[in-house]
C-alpha cells in the first residue's frame, strides 16, 4: 500500500501556507475563519460569477495565489443545500476535496459549517478525514517506475483538518481511523496477485491480527481432514497450495461469556473454475475471489483497534481452485462437515462448498448470536443488481433490516432477494443430499439456498459481493480495484446494535 496523507486536526484559523479549502452552501455563505479568509479577498461574489460557481454540491472554484495571503491556492468547495444524507455526504465530501487538492505538499480544510447547514462540525470534520483517507489509497507496491504517474494521480502529503472543537474532532476520528485501516487491509489483500497471496500466505497475514489483540487459530489440511471438511478440501485438492481455515476471535464485551457475533468469508485465492474451467478472458480478475475473506480480516482489525465492546468471531475458508490431475470432477460426491453429501455438477460453483463447511463449523463450535457471510459468489448477482448493491439473503428479518440500515448509513448498500422452498428444490440431487448448482435460472438464489442448508437455524445473512468486492465501480472515496467493501458496513452493524 502506498503512503497516505498525514492527517492532523487543528483549531480553526486562517492558514498561512499551502492550499486552503473553505466550505460554502448554495447561498454562498461562510462562517468563522472561512468567512474572514473570503472577506480578505474583496469581492468574492464577482469571482464566483466569473467562474459560474453557485455552491452546487461537489463543485468548486480554485483561486491561485489569492489576494492578501501567502497561500498557493484557495479552493472554495460547494456543499449545495445539504439535502443529501449526512451519514454519507461528509465522507463523500472528504474524498471529493482530496481530489481537488491534488499533489500539494500541504493542505488545510477549514470545517466551518456555512450558516445554512446545522451539521455538527466535529463529526463532519472526522467524516471528511475518513473520506480523504479512503480516497488516497493506492496499491503500487509492484510499480518500479514513477508511482505518481498513474490514473489516480498524486495526493497531498500533509492534510490538516481545522475545526473549532479540535478535541471533539480528534475523538470522533479515532474509531474512524481504525475503520480506514481495516478497509486498507482488505483492499491490500484483494489487490495482491495470487502467486504472492495463496492460502498459506493469506493465513499468515491474518495471523498478524494478534498484534491488535485478536486471538488467531489456523487449521491446516491435516486438521481439516481430521474434522471432516470434505467440501472445502475438495475445492483445493487440485492445487499444489494447501487449503487453510483461519479463526479470529475478538473478546471485547464486558461479559466474556456473551454470545459472539460471527462473520464468515469466502477466500478462494484464485479460481480457474477447476475442471469446469472458466474462459480465458478476464480470468486474471479471479485473484479477487477472496474479497469476502479480505473483508472479514479488515473488519476484525477495525473492531479490535477501536476496542469494540463486542465478542466477535471471524472465520475464513482459504483454498485455490485449480484443474490438475487430482482436481475434483463434475459428478463427484463429497461429504461435508455437516455430514450432508454434495454432488458436484460444476466445479466452478466452488465458493459455496468452502462456505458450507465454514458456516457449519462456526455455528457448531461458537453458537453465535448471528452469522453474516460474504462471498464473491455468483456472476448472476451482477446481472440482477449491477455493481451498486450487494445481494442480501437471510433467514432473519431483523438482521436483514439492520444490514439495510447500516448500508444506507455507510453507502455500502444491500438489496434483499428471496429465499423460498421452491428454489430449494432446484438443488436437490438424484444421487446425494444436494447438488452444488441449480442451473441457469435464479443462480444467486439457489446458491443462497445451498448455504442455508448449513446454518442449522442460526440467524444468518449471506452477502453476495461479486459486483462490489472486486473490480467495483470507482467513486469519490474508492479509486482501487479491490474496494474493501463490507468493512464499513459490518462495523456499522456492530456499532449500532451489538455493543454493550
Amino acid at each position: 500500500m502506498a503512503s497516505t496523507p498525514k492527517i492532523a486536526f487543528a483549531k480553526s484559523s486562517i492558514p498561512t501556507k499551502g492550499v486552503a479549502v473553505v466550505l460554502t452552501d448554495s447561498n454562498l455563505g461562510f462562517s468563522g475563519s472561512s468567512k474572514a479568509l473570503i472577506d480578505g479577498l474583496g469581492d468574492f461574489a464577482r469571482i464566483a460569477a466569473a467562474a459560474k460557481f453557485t455552491g452546487k454540491a461537489g463543485s468548486s472554484v480554485d483561486i491561485v495565489a489569492p489576494k492578501g495571503t501567502e497561500l498557493d491556492r484557495l479552493i472554495v468547495f460547494g456543499l449545495g443545500r445539504g439535502e443529501g444524507d449526512p451519514a454519507t455526504e461528509w465522507v463523500k465530501t472528504g474524498g471529493q476535496i482530496l481530489g481537488k487538492i491534488g499533489s500539494a505538499e500541504a493542505a488545510t480544510i477549514l470545517v466551518d459549517i456555512p450558516p445554512g447547514l446545522d451539521d455538527a462540525p466535529a463529526q463532519a470534520a472526522a467524516d471528511i478525514a475518513l473520506g480523504a483517507r479512503l480516497r488516497a489509497y493506492k496499491f503500487d507496491r509492484y510499480k518500479t517506475k514513477s508511482k505518481s504517474d498513474d490514473e489516480n494521480g498524486a495526493c497531498a502529503s500533509s492534510l490538516t483538518i481545522a475545526v473549532e472543537d479540535e478535541s471533539a474532532a480528534k475523538k470522533a476520528w479515532k474509531p474512524k481511523h481504525a475503520i480506514a485501516q481495516g478497509v486498507d487491509i482488505a483492499r491490500d489483500l484483494v489487490n495482491e496477485p495470487s502467486n504472492v497471496l495463496y492460502p498459506e500466505e493469506f493465513a499468515k497475514r491474518a495471523n498478524q491480527l494478534v498484534d491488535d489483540g485478536v486471538e488467531v487459530e489456523i487449521l491446516d489440511e491435516k486438521a481439516l481432514k481430521k474434522i471432516g471438511m470434505g467440501a472445502l478440501l475438495g475445492v483445493g485438492q487440485g492445487s499444489e497450495k494447501e487449503s487453510r481455515v483461519v479463526i479470529m476471535r475478538w473478546n471485547g464485551a464486558k461479559d466474556s461469556k456473551e454470545r459472539p457475533v460471527a462473520f464468515i468469508g469466502k477466500g478462494v485465492t484464485f479460481d480457474t473454475g477447476g475442471i469446469s474451467i472458466k474462459p480465458a478472458a478476464s480470468m486474471e480478475d479471479m485473484k479477487g475471489d477472496m474479497a469476502g475473506a479480505a473483508c472479514v480480516v479488515g473488519l476484525m482489525h477495525a473492531l479490535a483497534t477501536r476496542k469494540a465492546k463486542v465478542n466477535a468471531i471471524g472465520v475464513i475458508g482459504l483454498a485455490e481452485n485449480m484443474p490438475d490431475g487430482n482436481a475434483q470432477r463434475p459428478g463427484d460426491i463429497v461429504t461435508s462437515l455437516s455430514g450432508q453429501t454434495i454432488e458436484i455438477i460444476n466445479t466452478d460453483a466452488e465458493g459455496r462448498l468452502v462456505l458450507g463447511d465454514v458456516l457449519w463449523y462456526t455455528q457448531d463450535r461458537f453458537k453465535p448470536a448471528f452469522m453474516v457471510n460474504l462471498a464473491t459468489l455468483t456472476g448472476a448477482i451482477l446481472v440482477a443488481l449491477g455493481q451498486e448493491y450487494a445481494g442480501l439473503f437471510s433467514n432473519n428479518d431483523e438482521l436483514s433490516e439492520r444490514l439495510h440500515a447500516a448500508g444506507k448509513a455507510t453507502g455500502e448498500r444491500v438489496w434483499r432477494l428471496p429465499l423460498d422452498p421452491a428454489y430449494d428444490k432446484m438443488i436437490d440431487s438424484k444421487f446425494a443430499d444436494m447438488k452444488n448448482t441449480g442451473g441457469r435460472y435464479g443462480g444467486s438464489i439457489t446458491a443462497a439456498q445451498f448455504l442455508q442448508r448449513f446454518v442449522n437455524g442460526t440467524p444468518w445473512a449471506h452477502l453476495d459481493i461479486a459486483g462490489t468486492g472486486m473490480g467495483s465501480l470507482q467513486n469519490d472515496i474508492n479509486k482501487s480495484w479491490g474496494s474493501g467493501w463490507g468493512v464499513r458496513l459490518l462495523n456499522q452493524l456492530v456499532a449500532d446494535h451489538y455493543e454493550g
